[in-house]
C-alpha cells in the first residue's frame, strides 16, 4: 500500500454564525506534517462545528482555510477528501451486513473509481484485495476481516469507521470523538492503533477523556465558546491557570506523555 505524502492544514480567523449566534470566531489553528494533535474544551465550545468547517459540511462566513498552501476554503467536502483531508465522524455510519473486509473493498473502490463493480470476486481485483488487508491488519481488524459488521464490538466498529477513513488515503485525518461510547478498556487500544498511523499522516481528534489526551496528544488546542484559548504541549496545557479554571479543573491529575 503507497503512503500518502505529509501535509500541513491551516487556518486563518475561521468563524461561522448561526444567526446572531457566533459559533467559531477567529480560529486560527495549525495541524504540521504527521502530528497527533486533540482538540479539547467544554460542551459547546464548538469543536465538532470546527471539524465541520475544516471538512467543508459547513461554509465559514469569515476566515480561510489551507492546505499546503493552497486555499481550500470554497471546496466541497469530497474534493477535500481527495486532496487528503478526511475525517470519521461522532456516530458510526457502517454498513451492518457487510464484513470489515467487504467495506474496506468498497471504499477503495470508490477512491479508485470502481464503485461499480465493487461486488465483483476481490480475486479479480488483487491490489484492492491487498491493500484492504493491510489496512485491517494495521487497525488490528484483520481477524475479523470475514465476520458481519453488526456483530462487531462496538470498539471494533470505531476501528473500522478509521479503517474505512485510511481507505482514502489521508494525509489529514480528522477524528470527532473516535472513543465515544466505547467502553474504557477498549478506548486505549483505540488510541494506540491511532498512535501507530503511518508518522506522514497529521491526525488531530477530539477527546474528552483527559487521561487519553494526555497520553497521546503531541499538542493540544483548547477551543472555549468558539474562540482558541492557547495551543500548546501536553506540559504546557496542563500547567496553564487558564485551562485549569474553565475545562480541566484546578485538581486534575496531568498523565504522561504520548504514546
Amino acid at each position: 500500500m503507497s503512503r500518502p505524502h505529509s501535509s500541513t492544514l491551516t487556518t486563518e480567523g475561521l468563524g461561522i454564525r448561526f444567526g446572531a449566534f457566533q459559533a467559531v470566531g477567529d480560529v486560527s489553528l495549525t495541524l504540521e506534517p504527521g502530528a497527533r494533535q486533540a482538540l479539547i474544551g467544554p460542551n459547546g465550545a464548538g469543536k465538532t462545528t470546527l471539524i465541520n468547517l475544516l471538512t467543508g459540511v459547513y461554509r465559514p462566513t469569515s476566515g480561510r482555510i489551507y492546505l499546503d498552501g493552497q486555499d481550500i476554503t470554497e471546496l466541497r467536502c469530497d474534493q477535500r477528501a481527495r486532496l487528503g483531508l478526511v475525517r470519521t465522524f461522532q456516530i458510526n455510519t457502517l454498513f451492518p451486513s457487510l464484513t470489515p473486509l467487504e467495506s474496506v473493498v468498497l471504499a477503495i473502490c470508490e477512491r479508485e473509481g470502481l464503485g461499480a463493480c465493487w461486488w465483483k470476486p476481490v480475486k479479480r481485483l488483487t491490489h484492492v484485495h491487498d491493500e484492504a488487508h493491510a489496512i485491517l491488519r494495521r487497525l488490528r481488524l484483520d481477524a475479523l476481516a470475514e465476520v458481519r459488521v453488526d456483530t462487531l464490538a462496538y470498539g471494533k466498529q470505531r476501528l473500522l469507521e478509521i479503517a474505512l477513513a485510511m481507505a482514502a488515503r489521508p494525509r489529514i485525518l480528522l477524528l470527532d470523538e473516535p472513543a465515544a461510547g466505547v467502553p474504557q478498556g477498549e478506548s486505549s487500544e483505540l488510541f494506540e492503533v491511532v498512535a501507530e498511523l503511518p508518522a506522514e499522516i497529521g491526525v488531530l481528534f477530539i477527546e474528552h477523556d483527559m487521561n487519553l489526551v494526555f497520553r497521546f496528544a503531541q499538542r493540544i488546542s483548547v477551543l472555549v465558546a468558539g474562540q482558541m484559548l492557547m495551543e500548546g504541549t501536553a506540559a504546557e496545557v496542563g500547567a496553564d491557570a487558564r485551562v485549569r479554571e474553565v475545562y480541566l479543573g484546578k485538581s486534575t491529575h496531568i498523565g504522561g506523555g504520548h504514546g
